[in-house]
């Protein structure tokens, strides 16, 4: 029970020759085996006046296994929860009894002196009852049925993301197709329009080149009166000379 590193006895309860020493005259051994495999310094001392006396080596440890025991139930144990159960005088003794307990890799926390309580973030598993195991089993079925439910949840969701990326992939291409149609619609008929509008180069360039009818007539007409209106002025100056 002294020996370091030791906090599991269920496989020496299970051996026959430990098991015989129950009906024998060495069942306080038996008994007190069975406190550090199950029970805590508080079950200890109820029945210290039967029990084989401890050195302080086994107290500490079996003070360690309580630590262990109540970080099972709480993860912020107060200290004066910690002083009842373990029967330590004073904060002192405590904070060094669990500052052994982390180096002994018991347990691992932290000591908050200011609220005086311990908080545990990993402590060891400790032997298992048979009654206990009914218990055990049921708390394992409970969260079974949760990550059921948890899974069966996440399943949901990973559905409806599915069917929403398909809605949104569909919208897509619909809208794709029709802005495609759009531009095919567009470009026959600015197509259109421009044919109607247009005309040929070459037919354009003949009306620029040939005038309308009547136009070079009466141009003709105009430079012909001008031109004889000049030569009979001329006329007329020789003779006044």
């Amino acid at each position: 029970l002294e020996a370091p590193g030791i906090y599991v006895f269920g496989e020496l309860l299970d051996m026959p020759a430990v098991r015989e020493l129950a009906d024998s005259e060495f069942s306080p051994v038996f008994r007190l085996l069975t406190i550090f495999a199950y029970g805590t310094y508080a079950d200890y001392l109820a029945e210290a006046a039967n029990l084989p006396p401890l050195t302080e080596a086994q107290k500490n440890k079996l003070r360690h296994l309580s630590v262990v025991t109540l970080a099972a139930k709480i993860k912020c144990i107060p200290y004066s929860v910690l002083l009842e159960q373990l029967q330590l005088k004073n904060v002192r003794q405590l904070e060094d009894l669990v500052i052994e307990a982390v180096y002994a890799d018991v347990l691992r926390g932290s000591l908050d002196q200011r609220n005086q309580r311990l908080e545990v973030d990993y402590s060891i598993g400790r032997d298992i009852r048979r009654e206990e195991l009914s218990t055990i089993t049921r708390t394992l079925q409970e969260w079974c049925q949760g990550c059921e439910v948890v899974l069966s949840g996440i399943e949901e969701q990973v559905s409806r993301a599915n069917q929403h990326k398909e809605q949104q992939l569909a919208l897509k291409q619909q809208i794709e197709s029709e802005v495609a149609n759009l531009k095919k619609t567009i470009k026959v008929t600015t197509a259109a329009a421009a044919a109607a509008t247009s005309q040929d180069p070459e037919q354009h360039l003949t009306e620029l080149r040939e005038p309308a009818p009547g136009t070079n007539q009466r141009q003709a007409s105009k430079k012909t009166s001008k031109a004889k209106g000049l030569r009979g002025s001329a006329k007329i100056w020789s003779k006044s000379n």
